[in-house]
């Protein structure tokens, strides 16, 4: 027979975030939990909703299976002296696995016990592990509540288990299991006894619940939608995929509002208006069929009732608060466009950019500083960029974004167009932040994807000459980087890649330090940018193994090469880890590696040297010479790729008819300086010990 399984623990309204990852983390606990046991079951289900987690598993075995198993004990003669009789090592062995001394045989030279283990019902394996599980979720701002020593992120007020038709016995945070739940805190059920598993969902939706998160997030864009409808109206919900989250996952029993507000409020950038609507409020912003943004928003309200006097209450509420903030809005932007941007570049000076780094206007300084550089470096007119980089902070001094911080970029390009600035110019400000996240869309823009670079790279640069010696451990780490080191450097990363921009990076960030250096006499401790430049190549290869696109060991074998450096030639480097990804899937890879690797192995720890032509006496090493002397460092890399398998080829005909070590002391080193040729012609592409066989 199959069983079937509910637990539910019921808390106070939980934080949205953490609920999303607590069921991720519920579901394979349990499925851990069971496959450790080796319970067959069909489906692990996981719901939840602000005040409850649940896990329903379905077609469970009764419990496991009686198990007989052989034990090996001691050697025959530890465990038995001369007169056959156990020794105290033979006793021990019988003791801790329950056996009569009657029941232990000999075999192999060995002492052996049979014993019978009985299977674990599965309602003993959950009642006992229930607990455990549940206390051991992870998530930010847990904490004790009341006098207990139990950490969660909310007080958990009741529990919930059946196994088929009957309240399993077990305890979570001294909650006793039962078979009760409460309803919605608005509803006329507040109550409810759960029959079973299977009946759970439709028990708690008569109780105003939906429990399923996909379900309750399907009923919100349906009803969103419907209720938009009816003034004409569409909501883009492509664009709000993480509001459509939050609601989902801070509503029971979700209801769409339809909400109104003046007009005028138009005036203002659609940005600030959808960041308040969106952000502050959790609201759906309502567009016209042509796109168009209109006074009009949706609000879901967790509420349970159909009364029109309920409803009217929550409408004027909610239109009471935005209209608080956008009157918020419509002051600052009015007072922040009385001037033109370019007044407020002054007003950075008042503005600390980092401890001992001085102001953001210093900053911009040498983001312009920088722009021209790279502008130089490209060969492209630097007026509008250079422009650009002048202006692309001084909305940080704006009212409007001292408000409202999510709104940097967006409002330093609409006060650009508004003060007459170009399109390149204005475009340039907004995107010279882009990327704003690690996946987000890049600078489309040349103005913006140099001073983007520009004043990202200057940021890392400022965090690392900041931490130096005995400070190395406030650099950015996998919990810590409140600058967004990180985050910029994937962005350049992801600038010079997708824009195909040619420019030395490594160039950059020497200009950048020693800027920094000069202008706030900081010493630049000989091993920094060594640290910098790592920092990089390792982000660079952990963007490029995403999603298995490259091979963890040929990105790191690419950073291994005779040719130009990683950050020297970015697309360089990008070309080569394609070039010798298609050559590791190639049919020959395995004999040219074998032939690459051991022409590396001879060489370490020698010193290359220019081979004596005239010094070369076979045929073998005078052909080897020929072919490596053919392969030229400024052809295509897939040229390049196709020469090597050549000199692959040569370098094993080398090896079969060719002794290195030869008795001779000048022919032995001048076959050595050879093969350093030789590894110097792999090393164009990649450092080929580094790729790992077989994989």
């Amino acid at each position: 027979m199959r069983n079937n399984f509910l637990l539910e623990i019921l808390t106070e309204e939980m934080p949205y975030r953490f609920i999303p990852n607590a069921c991720a983390q519920l579901e394979l606990a349990f499925c851990e939990l069971l496959k450790s046991y080796n319970l067959a079951f069909e489906e692990i289900k996981v719901y939840a909703t602000p005040r409850r987690l649940a896990v329903a598993i379905d077609g469970l075995e009764a419990g496991q299976e009686d198990v007989e198993k052989t034990l090996k004990g001691p050697v025959l003669n530890m465990a038995r002296d001369p007169s056959g009789k156990l020794t105290p090592q033979g006793l021990g062995f019988a003791k801790k696995n329950g056996v009569l001394e009657n029941e232990l045989y000999e075999e192999d030279g060995y002492i052996w016990a049979k014993v019978k283990q009985s299977g674990k019902s599965t309602k003993e394996i959950l009642a006992q592990n229930a607990e455990s599980i549940v206390l051991k979720l992870q998530g930010p701002y847990f904490m004790r509540w009341g006098h207990s020593d139990i950490k969660f992120s909310r007080p958990i007020e009741n529990v919930l288990a059946l196994f088929n038709d009957d309240v399993l016995p077990l305890t979570i945070a001294a909650k006793t299991s039962g078979r009760s739940t409460l309803g919605h805190r608005f509803s006329k059920h507040k109550e409810i006894k759960i029959k079973s598993p299977e009946s759970y969902l439709k028990q708690l939706e008569e109780g105003n619940v939906i429990a399923d998160p996909k379900v309750r997030k399907a009923r919100i864009v349906e009803l969103a939608a419907k209720k938009a409808e009816e003034v004409g109206a569409v909501i883009k919900f492509e664009n709000y995929s993480e509001l459509l989250d939050e609601i989902t996952y801070i509503t029971e029993y979700p209801v769409p509002v339809l909400c109104d507000f003046d007009e005028k409020y138009l005036e203002i950038p659609d940005i600030v208006t959808t960041v308040v609507m969106i952000k502050h409020q959790r609201y759906f912003p309502l567009y016209s069929k042509d796109g168009k943004l209109l006074n009009k928003f949706i609000t879901m309200a967790n509420f349970v009732g159909e009364d029109e006097e309920s409803f009217k209450n929550i409408r004027a509420g909610n239109q009471r608060v935005v209209v608080a903030r956008l009157d918020d809005g419509i002051f600052f932007y009015r007072e922040d466009t009385k001037n033109k941007l370019e007044a407020k570049l002054e007003d950075l000076r008042g503005i600390t950019f980092q401890k001992g780094l001085g102001s953001l206007y210093d900053k911009t300084m040498r983001i312009v500083m920088l722009s021209k550089y790279i502008c130089e470096t490209l060969d492209k007119n630097p007026e509008d960029t250079l422009r650009a980089a002048l202006l692309s902070k001084c909305d940080l001094a704006s009212c409007l974004v001292f408000e409202f911080t999510e709104l940097q970029g967006f409002i330093g390009s609409d006060y650009a167009r508004v003060s007459g600035e170009n399109e390149n110019v204005s475009t340039g400000v907004l995107e010279h932040y882009y990327p704003l996240n690690a996946t987000s869309e890049l600078a489309k823009s040349a103005e913006g994807q140099i001073v983007g670079i520009a004043d990202k790279v200057d940021t890392v640069c400022a965090v690392f000459l900041t931490t130096q010696g005995d400070k190395k451990k406030k650099r950015p780490t996998g919990s810590q980087d409140p600058l967004g080191v990180r985050r910029a450097v994937l962005g350049i990363l992801r600038t010079i890649a997708s824009g195909g921009l040619e420019i030395n990076l490594l160039n950059i960030i020497e200009k950048a330090c020693h800027t920094l250096c000069s202008e706030f006499s900081i010493t630049l401790e000989p091993e920094t940018l060594d640290e910098i430049k790592e920092y990089f190549i390792s982000r660079l290869i952990s963007l490029l193994s995403q999603d298995s696109t490259y091979r963890a060991d040929v990105l790191e074998a690419c950073t291994k090469n005779t040719g130009k450096g990683v950050l020297e030639d970015l697309s360089d480097y990008i070309s080569r880890v394609q070039t010798v990804s298609a050559l590791v899937k190639g049919g020959n890879f395995t004999k040219f590696s074998e032939n690459a690797v051991r022409v590396i192995k001879i060489t370490n720890h020698t010193t290359a040297t220019p081979p004596d032509e005239a010094l070369l006496t076979t045929q073998e090493e005078k052909e080897l010479y020929r072919v490596a002397c053919s392969i030229k460092q400024s052809e295509s890399h897939q040229a390049l790729a196709a020469d090597l398998l050549g000199l692959a080829h040569s370098v094993d005909s080398f090896f079969e008819r060719t002794l290195v070590m030869d008795e001779d002391e000048n022919t032995r080193k001048n076959r050595i300086a050879l093969l350093n040729f030789v590894k110097e012609k792999f090393g164009i592409l990649c450092d080929f010990s580094k790729i790992v066989k077989g994989q």
